[in-house]
């Protein structure tokens, strides 16, 4: 009794736990640290893998967002078994984050090789353009009378071809005998940019030229577009700005941001994102130092090398080269979301709830609601362009939903027709990637296109080039090329006869009536436009041509007629 009055009386009650927590084993103190780390890292990481376990594995439900007198959704997406399953996400892979980090390390793409073309665009620019045929290594490209739907891939921000999730994408669609064609950015899948113009969130010149050439090249073949990311944003986007005026038949959505401006309040909000935002800076840099020479003339440079965010990128580069007021403005004006009501092609877009991109925040839900061509599809797990499926991870089940619905959307009646071909064809559609898909390999590794001028070809004819590339799985998306070209020449008849001066002067008349074409053409598609929305548009306008010329008309006829009748009088 004595001695524990005197060893209370002696200690404080802080020295007596800290005793007492002396006496605690050393593994329960790991346990209860192991208990504290497991808890922090499923909340930091985002982990539902408890969630899916009380489910009993079977997944998050696909809700469906469309208009109730959609025809799209009841005759094409509801045959779409997919759209109306449920998704599970590989147990391993059971975060957000670890999903999206998984498909930027592996991903585990199909092996295969593609076969590319280059495509020179109105501007000069470079565009990669890689398929993959039903007919896998078969020689030659599709034919112009081949009516095997072909479908177009956007690739998102600094992606290419060569990137694990195109690759399921299109070795996917290609297994199930439709052809592919992947439309690679500008500057990106090793090719040099060759004009002033780089690509961003919202340029759709490209993807416009592109689909155009294609559907003019090959008429009877059926055109899809695909999206993904920011190339999704570029789709829907162009979809919105050409109406009922695209050759497009149907489309897919995958992870749109749809609002710009809000994806970039979202990814610096939290200390997550701003990992990710940090990461998609180094990226974009790394693509800038690919065409320094450029971007050093074009743009500031010392502050491109100093971003350390998307913004802070936009704003020394995007907003620089492509001229505009703020990084704000960019945002606003390339934002999707605002072109969501004027798509007139069936359309589905899925998006996941965890994007750890891409907020669904900003996803369009009313606009989406109200659009009869719209099928939205969100999931409440997937993270960013993943949504990998089964042990393994060896499918994304986002690649099975688009084909689904495209497929589903090809047997039916419901495939969008083009209207009005309002377009006026540049001179490089016709000619850019049949006469001119030479390659150089430079010294750094990048890939050029060479003119058709070259020797042997004095007289000026043009000569027809195919290129085999076949892209190995190299890293970074720097594919090592091997090159195989042939050229052949085809002379046209009586050129050989043809003098230097009036081969010189042909050509100097090809090239007015080009740059007369180019300015006439923004004019006729305006007043084409117009006159579909209202045919009286026409007479309005020059009702108000007449109106607003006729003071000028008054006074010249006036001065011309007084003249007239001052000579007969002056001769009396």
């Amino acid at each position: 009794m004595s001695d524990s009055q005197a060893v209370a009386g002696g200690e404080s009650p802080a020295e007596l736990l800290l005793r007492a927590a002396a006496m605690a084993p050393a593994e329960r103190y790991a346990l209860a640290a192991v208990a504290v780390v497991s808890v922090f890292l499923y909340r930091f990481l985002e982990l539902h893998v408890i969630g899916d376990a009380l489910r009993g594995f079977r997944g998050g439900r696909v809700e469906l967002t469309f208009h109730p007198a959609s025809e799209i959704y009841h005759r094409v997406a509801s045959k779409c078994r997919s759209l109306h399953g449920r998704y599970l996400a590989t147990p391993w892979l059971a975060s957000p984050h670890l999903q999206t980090l998984f498909l930027g390390i592996s991903g585990r793409p199909p092996s295969f090789t593609y076969k590319r073309q280059l495509y020179t665009v109105r501007d000069g620019g470079t565009i990669a353009l890689d398929w993959l045929l039903a007919s896998d290594l078969e020689d030659g490209f599709i034919s112009k009378d081949d009516s095997t739907p072909l479908v177009v891939v956007v690739p998102g921000l600094t992606s290419d071809s060569a990137a694990a999730y195109v690759k399921h994408l299109v070795y996917s669609i290609a297994s199930k005998g439709w052809n592919v064609v992947v439309s690679n950015h500008r500057g990106l899948g090793g090719v040099s940019i060759t004009s002033d113009c780089f690509y961003n969130g919202g340029w759709t010149e490209d993807v416009r030229e592109v689909i155009n050439y294609l559907h003019h090249r090959y008429p009877q073949t059926p055109l899809f577009c695909i999206g993904t990311s920011i190339g999704a944003n570029i789709v829907v986007k162009y979809l919105g700005e050409e109406g009922e005026n695209t050759p497009v038949a149907g489309a897919v959505s995958i992870c749109s941001p749809w609002d710009l401006l809000i994806g970039d309040r979202f990814i610096s909000r939290k200390f997550v994102q701003r990992i990710y935002d940090k990461a998609l800076a180094i990226g974009l840099k790394g693509y800038a130092k690919l065409h320094q020479p450029i971007l050093a003339r074009l743009a500031n440079w010392e502050g491109i090398k100093k971003s350390r965010s998307i913004r802070e990128f936009d704003h020394h580069a995007t907003c620089v080269v492509a001229r505009y007021e703020t990084v704000d403005t960019y945002y606003r004006r390339c934002s999707s979301a605002s072109y969501v009501g004027n798509v007139s092609v069936p359309l589905l877009c899925i998006n996941a709830l965890d994007d750890p991109l891409c907020t669904r925040e900003a996803i369009p839900w009313d606009e989406c609601r109200a659009n009869k061509n719209i099928v939205l599809a969100t999931t409440p797990n997937g993270g960013h362009l993943a949504f990998f499926q089964g042990l393994t991870a060896g499918r994304l089940w986002w690649v099975g939903a688009a084909s689904e619905f495209l497929f589903a959307l090809h047997e039916s009646s419901y495939m969008h027709r083009q209207k009005a071909n309002d377009h006026v064809l540049h001179s490089s559609l016709e000619s850019s990637i049949d006469k001119s898909p030479y390659v150089n390999i430079m010294e750094d590794g990048m890939v050029a296109p060479v003119t058709k001028d070259g020797p042997g070809n004095n007289d000026g004819s043009p000569s027809d080039h195919e290129v085999g590339v076949q892209l190995s799985n190299g890293v970074d998306g720097r594919q090592q090329l091997e090159v195989s070209g042939e050229k052949h020449n085809e002379h046209v008849s009586g050129s050989g006869n043809e003098s230097p001066a009036g081969s010189a002067n042909r050509q100097g008349d090809g090239i007015y009536s080009n740059k007369l074409h180019e300015i006439i053409a923004p004019v006729k598609r305006s007043i084409n436009q117009l006159t579909r929305h209202q045919r009286k548009s026409i007479w309005l306008l020059a009702y108000i041509a007449f109106v607003t010329s006729w003071p000028l008309l008054g006074s010249l006829a006036f001065i011309t007629f007084r003249k007239k009748f001052r000579n007969p009088l002056r001769a009396k």
